[in-house]
């Protein structure tokens, strides 16, 4: 028996659905580096902002007291917004890999199901006494399917782990920042 070759239109088929994947992969690329982009470009605006009142402030300082108040309302909100900016960054990459992950199992699904028929394929025009093979071949690709089934769920641990641990950190850091007791007024310790 012969083998079914592809026809004109399977093959037109197949180039348009490698143009589309690949248009949408640059589209995803594209909206995470605009989404990157505008952060930088708001968080370096507010920093800007922010470094300029606070230069401000430290000329305005007249003794001991006001720099150790300064420093303590400065340091806080400066800390809480790195805190927010590398969580917005942990989103965006977090939500792009989500996407490419989506894509490429989608577009691992279509290829999966067109091996998937030729092994159907293959199975009928086989030659008597290769069923052996053939179910050979069709274990390999279930054993396929359940290993990237594991290592998809592995990086998702991995991922959420990732989340949990950066959030963790930052709110130790905040909590660290407010746990330190400002200067008295006078500058005497209290006992």
């Amino acid at each position: 028996m012969e083998a079914k070759l592809a026809t004109p239109e399977e093959v037109l088929a197949l180039g348009k659905a490698n143009v589309e994947s690949a248009l949408a992969l640059a589209d995803l690329a594209f909206v995470a580096v605009e989404r990157l982009t505008a952060l930088n470009l708001n968080t370096g605006r507010a920093a800007l902002e922010s470094a300029g009142s606070n230069a401000k402030a430290l000329f305005a300082v007249k003794d001991a007291e006001s720099l150790s108040a300064l420093q303590s309302t400065a340091v806080k909100p400066s800390l809480e917004k790195l805190v927010a900016y590398s969580s917005s960054v942990y989103e965006i990459v977090s939500q792009t890999k989500d996407e490419l992950s989506k894509m490429a199992e989608a577009r691992g699904s279509v290829f999966a199901d067109g091996v998937k028929s030729a092994l159907e394929q293959l199975a009928k025009s086989a030659p008597a006494g290769s069923a052996p093979a053939v179910d050979a071949l069709k274990q390999a690709m279930a054993a396929g399917d359940a290993a990237y089934a594991n290592l998809s769920k592995a990086v998702k641990q991995f991922s959420d782990t990732a989340e949990a641990n950066i959030s963790a950190a930052g709110k130790a850091a905040l909590d660290a920042v407010g746990s330190v007791p400002v200067a008295p007024k006078g500058g005497k310790k209290s006992a």
